[in-house]
């Protein structure tokens, strides 16, 4: 199951083909959910088998459109984890300063250390959607970007970082949905701007950008997986089976003492 939304690298696909509804995949909600805590429990044990362990290294990218999930997956299936050893790292607007350097400066700084796990919150990746959706750099500029992206991940998997890589894949109706439920509930409002309509008139646009991105980015070492986000309860389980097979396939383990502790006793 893991392997059921990853993108083969080199195989055609085109992103309107592929269902943004988890139903077909896992049509009863109950089931669904119950299997998501016990995923999620699994998580929370192999995080602190990861964390002691001090010797590997985890990257989650998350992408999405605007209300595509993305705050409410890292809520979901982090809840539990020992904080210290996840780093959640979101990635807006680049400040002057990032802009002084190149567009992977600031991302390199954030990728996890031995027995972390990095989460990034969108990513390097909006330097090859927003900035070409809204013209803020030239073709010239932002083209070349896959290939030093893909060489910017392969530089990381071979020094011992895995990376797992989300596209949380919504319909129209369904971001139209949330971002009315923002605008209904005044608690939410904080999590609604009006930028947020200026950019969905950009769909189509948006969508031809991921669908490149996800093709030239699919790799070997890093490839992508495209889950169908418009359930919330589906798009837990399905990275939650992901993230939890990754990590038993690390196998992660607690390490030994540095001293013999037997017969030991605390006066």
């Amino acid at each position: 199951m893991p392997k059921t939304h990853k993108l083969e690298p080199g195989r055609p696909f085109r992103l309107n083909d592929i269902p943004t509804s988890g139903k077909q995949h896992h049509p009863d909600r109950e089931s669904a959910e119950a299997e998501f805590r016990t995923l999620r429990s699994e998580f929370v044990e192999l995080q602190r088998r990861f964390y002691a362990d001090g010797e590997r290294k985890l990257l989650i990218v998350l992408q999405a459109m605007d209300a595509g999930g993305k705050d409410g997956t890292i809520r979901k299936i982090t809840r539990g984890v020992n904080p210290q050893g996840v780093r959640v790292t979101p990635f807006k607007a680049p400040s002057k300063e990032a802009l002084a350097h190149d567009f992977l400066w600031r991302i390199h700084k954030a990728v996890p250390g031995k027995g972390m796990i990095g989460i990034f919150n969108r990513s390097h990746y909006e330097d090859v959607l927003v900035v070409r959706v809204h013209e803020i750099a030239p073709e010239a500029v932002w083209r070349p970007r896959y290939a030093q992206i893909n060489q910017f991940e392969k530089l990381l998997t071979d020094t011992g970082t895995t990376i797992l890589k989300f596209y949380l894949h919504i319909s129209k109706e369904e971001q139209k949905e949330r971002f009315q439920a923002r605008l209904d509930d005044p608690t939410k409002h904080w999590k609604f701007s009006v930028d947020d309509l200026r950019k969905r008139k950009y769909w189509d646009d948006y969508m031809a950008a991921y669908e490149e991105m996800l093709r030239q980015c699919s790799t070997d070492w890093a490839p992508w997986y495209v889950i169908p986000a418009d359930q919330k309860w589906y798009r837990n389980l399905a990275i939650s089976r992901v993230i939890a097979q990754t990590l038993r396939d690390l196998n992660p383990q607690y390490p030994e003492p540095g001293n013999d502790l037997t017969g030991i006793v605390v006066e």
